[in-house]
């Protein structure tokens, strides 16, 4: 499954046959030598495989093992993009594009990079938009056509990671997989693992804010949980908070790239919900006299599409 990149341009630099020409202004102005860095060649088999997907894939997320690193500095690619990766792409895919955003991240122990060739010639790199040092990167309105994959390290140190391709939200934050996160029923599940993780906060709590990395978005329409809840939500809720009360108020909000939505079950068993009275497109829910207990916080996505961002917690300001 080898990809067709000739005659792609993309910001100076020339794609002819898959192979990344660098342009001749690395000539020396003393005699005119020119330095021939390390590019990158999309028309190289992919070293740890491909694949074909179409809209709606299962299993999701798919996985794949690899080494990220390689001896090209991504930085002589396209603006934006970091680490050092391979010659030859780490994973080809092959996607027939529906209506879901295609998500793209890795978990390693290391620090690693994502740098993507699109479908349409163009470079999408993404340095640490997801969990800790993990990169993560959502395509909103994906093309069909070939992604070729690469995997960088940063600061050149390569490591064992993984890969993984997914259409519903970034499901693989601390390395975690999707057990426990689906039901089967089609319904937000208190239930099930939170995805980007739980956490335990009294009263008076510090840092505040209390900040959680998080991606929007799911296959659940919001309005079919309660009147006033809108966007599109996953199974597992996004963050579980166990709180202890105090005589403070508890507020909760979303600061992201795009419309977010707010979908939280409280202690007492009631869904609250919000839209944009964080405002702009940010949503927020306030408990002026909150209960202590769990409170499971799904981050919708308006229209469906997702955006990475941020879900504070505070009892003050932000």
């Amino acid at each position: 499954m080898r990809s067709s990149n000739f005659g792609r341009t993309l910001g100076g630099f020339f794609l002819a046959g898959g192979l990344l020409a660098a342009s001749a202004a690395w000539a020396a102005a003393s005699g005119g030598q020119k330095y021939n860095a390390p590019v990158v060649d999309t028309s190289q088999r992919a070293t740890y495989g491909e694949i074909s997907l179409g809209s709606g894939f299962t299993p999701d997320p798919y996985r794949v093992d690899l080494f990220s690193g390689g001896g090209v500095d991504a930085t002589n690619i396209a603006s934006g993009c970091v680490g050092m990766v391979a010659r030859s792409p780490d994973f080809q895919l092959d996607y027939d594009a529906g209506s879901l955003p295609l998500i793209f991240g890795v978990t390693s122990a290391n620090d690693t990079t994502l740098v993507i060739n699109g479908p349409n010639g163009q470079w999408y790199c993404d340095d640490d938009g997801g969990d800790g040092t993990n990169p993560l990167m959502s395509i909103s309105n994906p093309q069909s056509g070939i992604y070729d994959v690469f995997i960088g390290a940063y600061g050149g140190n390569g490591a064992p990671a993984q890969l993984y391709i997914t259409e519903l939200t970034s499901r693989a934050y601390n390395g975690g997989g999707n057990e426990n996160r689906s039901s089967g029923s089609g319904y937000p599940s208190s239930a099930l693992t939170a995805i980007s993780g739980e956490r335990s906060l009294s009263a008076g709590f510090s840092p505040d804010p209390y900040r959680i990395a998080i991606l929007s978005g799911g296959r659940i329409d919001a309005s079919g949980v309660a009147s006033g809840c809108v966007g599109m939500i996953s199974e597992a809720p996004d963050f579980q908070l166990t709180y202890q009360a105090g005589s403070l108020p508890l507020r909760f909000g979303v600061e992201a790239g795009g419309d977010t939505t707010l979908v939280i079950n409280g202690p007492d068993g009631q869904w609250y919900c919000n839209d944009d009275s964080g405002g702009r497109t940010d949503p927020e829910v306030t408990f002026r006299k909150p209960q202590s207990g769990t409170y499971d916080v799904w981050i919708g996505a308006y229209g469906g599409e997702a955006f990475s961002g941020q879900l504070f917690i505070t009892e003050r300001g932000r």
